[in-house]
């Protein structure tokens, strides 16, 4: 495996063609899974276009785990550490897909699924790369490590307490008549 490198003015962990093939796949994968998995959490949920949007987001961070597997097989020593959050990151998006095809009660499990996937892939992002960002590159290191989970979790947490309050008031409403409308576009709606 070839050492480290700068391409386009960025480090690369090696410049050999197989490994830069996986991680052109990888970062194609990853703005996918970035794009994607906001405009899930934006859409009206149950919408065409939060379903179309959440499918795109799995199937990226299914190719993200499969590229970073790949990546960690060339440089295992280095990169290990972002495999395992790789890990989680796929198993949560496993979990939050498996509890909508399975019709569980409730939208609990399948928004801490895909949020806590998307926390950890920003993290897996900021751990490799943010020592190379600026402004980012002034940050202590166990800022990467934590910010995604200290600014996601919260916003995690709201969606899946509205989530509830909704189901709450769903099931309080008298047969017949209609739920107050909700605020299209909000990232908890249903």
């Amino acid at each position: 495996m070839q050492e480290a490198s700068r391409i386009l003015g960025t480090e690369v962990g090696s410049t050999a063609p197989l490994f830069l093939a996986f991680l052109a796949i990888h970062v194609l994968a990853g703005l996918t899974a970035v794009l994607a998995g906001a405009i899930a959490a934006l859409a009206r949920k149950g919408s065409p276009r939060h379903i179309r949007a959440g499918r795109v987001f799995y199937r990226a961070i299914t190719v993200l785990f499969v590229t970073a597997a790949a990546l960690t097989a060339m440089r295992w020593r280095q990169d290990y550490h972002l495999l395992i959050i790789g890990m989680i990151a796929f198993a949560a998006a496993v979990a939050g897909v498996q509890h909508r095809r399975r019709h569980r009660p409730g939208d609990t499990g399948h928004i801490a699924g895909m949020g806590i996937a998307y926390i950890a892939m920003l993290t897996a992002f900021y751990v490799d790369n943010g020592p190379h960002l600026p402004v980012w590159d002034r940050l202590p290191p166990l800022t990467f490590w934590f910010l995604p989970s200290v600014v996601g979790a919260p916003v995690v947490i709201r969606a899946i307490a509205r989530a509830r309050a909704r189901r709450i008031t769903a099931s309080a409403a008298p047969a017949g008549r209609p739920l107050p409308p909700r605020e299209p576009g909000s990232a908890a709606s249903p």
